[in-house]
């Protein structure tokens, strides 16, 4: 069980919609359960984002969008458009995937390049995605660095397809950040002591498609415990 019982678990979470099968009628759901639960934003393909700010027009949660997703291999022209593009139709907070592939083979200036140009494009909140369970540990202080030295505003663990966020990796990303961006944990979140514990190790932001099932998860153990 949890040592922090009383943080409030629903202003953390990116409600996410990342399966390739969602249709209309999920996203509608998606968002509807983002207003009642109190999340912080629907996280959603850009194709949906227009439908998803429609719904959220009368929330306090934003709509954020993914660019590049799951590779980070797309040209950076490609991801820039898509960033401008999702701005355009309403979207507040842009998870990149960065392109790992520069990151093994050094050509960290690139991904510095590639980010910088999204941020000052769109004004948006960004977040890289390292990808963390794909890199080892000086890739991932030096993907770290470059990330923010470009202006992101988030570091975000994982596209949750490559393996999920682990505590381990929270804490060095708050290590190396020391507080002058946001930490978003993402991939394999399914349970409240799981999200705890990475808020506890430094996560201010929890990317899930599970929140629901977590918050009421989390209300059923407390109604047990008193």
């Amino acid at each position: 069980m949890s040592t922090s019982p009383d943080i409030d678990l629903a202003p953390y979470i990116d409600h996410s919609l990342l399966v390739p099968t969602a249709t209309p009628e999920h996203l509608d759901h998606w968002c509807a359960e983002t207003q009642r639960y109190g999340f912080a934003s629907v996280c959603v393909y850009p194709v949906h984002v227009q439908r998803a700010v429609e719904n959220l027009h009368e929330s306090s949660a934003v709509v954020s969008t993914v660019i590049g997703f799951p590779t980070g291999a797309d040209t950076s022209a490609s991801k820039l458009f898509a960033a401008q593009e999702a701005t355009d139709n309403g979207a507040t907070e842009l998870d990149v995937v960065i392109n790992l592939g520069w990151v093994k083979s050094g050509q960290l200036e690139r991904v510095h390049t590639e980010l910088a140009q999204i941020v000052e494009a769109t004004g948006q909140c960004v977040k890289a995605i390292l990808e963390m369970t794909l890199l080892n540990p000086a890739e991932k202080r030096s993907a770290a660095d470059v990330c923010m030295d470009a202006g992101v505003q988030f570091l975000k663990t994982s596209t949750g397809w490559n393996g999920g966020a682990t505590v381990e990796d929270v804490r060095l990303l708050k290590e190396i950040t020391r507080g002058r961006v946001g930490i978003k944990a993402s991939g394999g979140i399914r349970t409240p002591d799981q999200a705890l514990l990475l808020i506890e190790a430094g996560a201010t932001r929890l990317g899930t498609s599970r929140g629901p099932d977590i918050l009421q998860q989390r209300s059923a153990e407390s109604k047990i415990a008193n």
